[in-house]
């Protein structure tokens, strides 16, 4: 597994993300890059499987339904990975999750790039929903 958690560090690196956090005994990573909006995105080596996680937003506690309803639609539009909301439904994040085994860089550059995309198309929409509703 090691050679995966080296592997990932190596292509974190060459993506230009910075590398906040690394915790080697869980296998995680916390990056950042502030010019795409990434921050503290946790990429964390769950052998077979590399998820990547990042918190958006708390979730409004006002119209949760139509919140929830527009969070499904965007994820209609998003090329990776998808708007999700934690356990207790506190939370928004952006998740993902990508093969171990045959992950390339492509890939994980793929994800990155669809969660800044993802930041560009709907964060406004996001915002307008944490400063109305409450958040």
């Amino acid at each position: 597994m090691a050679h995966h958690v080296d592997k990932v560090r190596d292509y974190l690196l060459d993506l230009g993300l910075v590398i906040d956090k690394e915790l080697p005994e869980e296998e995680l990573f916390v990056v950042s890059d502030e010019e795409s909006g990434i921050h503290s995105l946790v990429v964390d080596c769950e052998d077979p499987i590399l998820v990547l996680e990042q918190r958006i937003m708390p979730v409004p506690e006002a119209d949760r339904e139509r919140f929830f309803l527009r969070l499904l639609q965007m994820n209609r539009t998003l090329v990776h990975g998808a708007f999700v909301v934690d356990e207790e439904a506190a939370n928004v994040l952006f998740r993902d999750t990508l093969q171990l085994e045959n992950l390339d860089k492509n890939e994980l550059e793929g994800t990155i790039r669809a969660l800044e995309l993802a930041l560009v198309e709907h964060g406004d929409e996001l915002l307008r929903f944490a400063r109305s509703r409450g958040a």
